[in-house]
């Protein structure tokens, strides 16, 4: 049964993404790896990002401009992140953008066409590629981390937002009961 006006974004498993990962064009891989590490916005702050955002000697990556004001920040970057931009960057050619567009003079402007091939060559059903900042939410919270810290880490300025994201939760929470051992502590005769 699915509640009406109940928005519940993909959640992408390690494993999914895996398989999306092994279809996926080279700089597609990439992006994937990018926003499930650092939550990034697909276009407001990714597709648009110029190469000299990026330090990967700090591990940060600056966003100078983006949807809310908490979003323009310094956003830390993990080992798979790093090594997701130190690629893009050798595979991004000569030029400012990392994300350059080989129809026009400036930045990748969509990969919603790219997306959809590529899941289809990958038999994953389809989903926004949006849903993968969703992801980095939801396996922060599945890590322990608590609420306060991601909605800070996806840099939002209203906690209620981070509810839209954490609706995945409801899942890994079905798939832990699913382990639930209804004989735990009684003694065997």
């Amino acid at each position: 049964m699915r509640l009406k006006g109940l928005f519940r974004p993909h959640y992408m498993t390690w494993s999914e993404q895996q398989l999306i990962e092994a279809k996926a064009p080279v700089y597609l891989r990439n992006v994937i790896r990018i926003i499930t590490e650092t939550g990034l916005r697909v276009y407001k702050e990714l597709a648009c990002i110029k190469k000299s955002q990026v330090d990967l000697n700090n591990r940060v990556v600056w966003i100078p401009d983006s949807k809310t004001p908490n979003g323009v920040a310094e956003v830390p970057l993990t080992d798979l992140a790093t090594e997701a931009f130190r690629h893009q960057i050798e595979v991004a050619g000569p030029g400012d953008w990392l994300f350059p567009s080989e129809k026009r003079d400036g930045h990748q402007g969509s990969f919603k066409a790219v997306w959809r091939r590529t899941l289809r060559s990958a038999g994953v059903p389809y989903f926004r590629i949006y849903d993968l900042r969703s992801t980095f939410a939801t396996r922060l919270s599945a890590g322990g981390v608590a609420d306060e810290w991601v909605t800070q880490l996806l840099r939002q300025g209203d906690a209620k937002v981070f509810k839209k994201y954490s609706q995945m939760k409801l899942q890994m929470k079905r798939e832990a009961l699913d382990s639930l051992n209804r004989s735990a502590n009684e003694k065997k005769s």
